[in-house]
């Protein structure tokens, strides 16, 4: 594996912690770097930069706690030094994206994960998996809590994505129950803010782009489909918490899996619901745009309502969102129009 920002170094110096992000130039990834290096941890990034960007990382090359390698992670994986955690969030996330990369969704789900798992259990390192509320599908229970096990579409043209993190929640099952290694689960609802690609085909971007540039906002079916939108500073503050909290709070024994266990999946997202035709018209409003709203037919499989019941976070990480809506578009907003 050739480094092409960094060199591989065993030495730890300082560094409390060295935690190797897969997909760490991606829009959450990169949040995730900014603040580990924040908390003393050391960061190693792979990224093959199929959508991640290394402007999303470049303000930290220099650093001599941060590396980055040019690395697709469904190739062999191997680094040289010391690494206490990975956390795997190498994958297109986007419907822009898995709908036009169906196959490398599916080979990084698979063999992406199967390989960062290997990694984490090569060095005796603790290992977190970024999964998705897409794996409850189109749900038929509502708001949607982790024993939920989902209504999803196999063959449908979502679920390169959706079976694809599927998998990849089984694979860190097995990896935990079988070769014990610390495992968690992260199932994230949809995250917006800064670094979100213009073009990435999210709700969110496409409406703030699209009311920037005084054109039309795309909306698909009437707008009566509901979302819950969770600012990336909130996301990150819970996948932080989900990663280091204490082992105790983890059930000692595989065969006493309960709910109670840190290793079974975690919602993170904002419980706040709203439909796709209230988030057009606030940030119609909060841009001052002249917009029109062009309704489209709606693709196929697109969930209806998407909430996280988050009591599982709240009771095991002390964790809630903090961000509300308008103050998260307003930050996001400003982002945009700065590019």
């Amino acid at each position: 594996m050739k480094g092409t920002y960094g060199s591989q170094n065993s030495d730890k110096g300082h560094i409390s912690m060295r935690v190797l992000i897969t997909g760490g130039a991606g829009f959450v990834g990169s949040h995730l770097a900014d603040r580990f290096l924040l908390e003393g941890f050391g960061v190693v990034v792979f990224d093959n930069l199929i959508t991640g960007r290394v402007a999303n990382i470049e303000h930290l090359f220099g650093r001599d706690d941060f590396h980055f390698f040019k690395q697709d992670v469904t190739e062999y994986l191997h680094y040289t030094g010391t690494i206490d955690a990975v956390v795997h969030f190498a994958s297109p996330a986007s419907p822009i994206d898995y709908l036009q990369l169906p196959i490398q969704t599916l080979k990084v789900g698979s063999l992406g994960t199967h390989k960062a798992l290997g990694l984490a259990k090569e060095k005796g390192a603790k290992f977190l998996l970024a999964s998705t509320s897409e794996v409850y599908g189109d749900p038929q229970i509502h708001p949607q809590p982790e024993s939920y096990w989902g209504h999803v579409n196999p063959v449908g043209p979502r679920g390169v994505y959706d079976e694809a993190k599927r998998f990849a929640e089984a694979m860190t099952m097995a990896y935990h129950r079988y070769h014990q290694v610390d495992t968690r689960i992260v199932r994230i609802f949809n995250t917006y803010g800064p670094r979100m690609r213009p073009q990435d085909g999210r709700v969110v971007s496409n409406f703030i782009v699209q009311a920037l540039a005084q054109q039309p906002l795309t909306l698909y079916g009437d707008g009566s489909q509901t979302r819950s939108f969770c600012y990336v500073s909130d996301l990150v503050e819970g996948i932080f918490r989900l990663l280091t909290v204490d082992a105790s709070r983890a059930k000692k024994s595989v065969d006493d899996e309960s709910e109670e266990d840190i290793h079974w999946p975690v919602n993170i997202g904002n419980p706040g619901e709203f439909t796709v035709m209230e988030l057009a018209h606030k940030i119609l409003a909060m841009t001052s745009s002249r917009s029109s709203i062009e309704y489209h037919r709606l693709p196929v499989d697109d969930p209806r309502v998407r909430k996280p019941d988050i009591r599982r976070a709240e009771k095991l990480l002390a964790w809630q969102p903090r961000i509300t809506l308008d103050e998260g578009l307003k930050n996001t907003i400003e982002y945009f129009r700065s590019l």
